[in-house]
């Protein structure tokens, strides 16, 4: 495992100018279950694909909310994901105590990113073996940003992180132009669908394994713009959405077999 010497801590580089640990950590990253991140011009929608270590065991959490216009889903070590999220929750309440108004999504996340970004500059810490996505709402509007074990934030439309992701980035790359436009059901949709990309040939996507975080703004009456707090759909709450996302490929796949069997007659 070692590399000349140079994976022994997080401050030293090595001649290629790499730092081992950190390729380390976003290794932990890749190895988790995959979670999908969207944003629209009104809602931002985090789904996320959970894990049990055995048959006897729970399903891990995989979706955080922070506050009531916050919240984030990981992929790696679901311990150094508690602690980055908990250190959210306190710079949270920090802001309305300090300035009596919910923390901007950009702060935080920049925050978390310099907290994870001295890790590299002390021999005696660790970089975090956990990748994020941050879904917030604030003045701006809604804002969907990636968190990387380095240190490194960016906003984006869309992302998807874990194992087998690309998958769900080809789908997501794919449908890209009609997300800002989506409507909150139309975005958990494509959220799902492309999870589902990212399984396994012999697995499905079930009310035990799934799970959504929204968070989103919508007009009132008068026009004012409300805060849709977020919520996480776990459990049987996830019955609903599963089933409107994945009817239409049912119906797909049996008009395929139809015309597959039609062709079959006809020759």
């Amino acid at each position: 495992m070692f590399r000349n010497n140079y994976d022994n801590d997080a401050i030293t580089f090595s001649p290629q100018g790499r730092i081992f640990q950190i390729e380390y950590a976003s290794e932990a990253v890749k190895q988790g279950s995959a979670t999908v991140g969207l944003c629209s011009k009104t809602h931002v929608v985090l789904v996320a694909l959970k894990r049990n270590a055995e048959d006897l065991s729970s399903y891990q959490k995989k979706i955080i909310s922070v506050d009531t216009h916050l919240g984030l889903s990981l992929a790696g070590l679901a311990s150094d994901a508690r602690v980055l999220s908990n250190f959210m929750k306190r710079q949270a309440i920090a802001s309305k105590m300090t300035y009596d108004r919910p923390i901007p999504v950009e702060r935080i996340v920049e925050e978390i990113g310099d907290r994870a970004q001295s890790n590299t500059q002390n021999y005696s810490n660790r970089p975090y073996g956990v990748g994020l996505m941050v879904a917030g709402v604030d003045d701006t509007g809604p804002h969907l940003f990636e968190f990387q074990p380095s240190g490194m934030t960016q906003e984006m439309v869309a992302c998807a992180i874990g194992a087998r992701s690309q998958m769900a980035r080809t789908y997501l790359e794919r449908n890209l132009e009609s997300f800002a436009d989506c409507t909150r059901e139309e975005l958990v949709t494509h959220g799902l669908k492309a999870l589902k990309e990212s399984l396994n040939q012999d697995k499905e996507l079930t009310v035990e394994n799934a799970s959504v975080g929204v968070v989103g703004v919508a007009e009132t009456e008068s026009g004012k713009k409300k805060l849709e707090a977020f919520r996480l759909y776990d459990g049987e709450e996830m019955g609903p959405l599963l089933e409107r996302a994945l009817a239409g490929e049912g119906t797909k796949q049996e008009g395929e077999g139809e015309a597959q069997g039609e062709s079959m007659d006809t020759s």
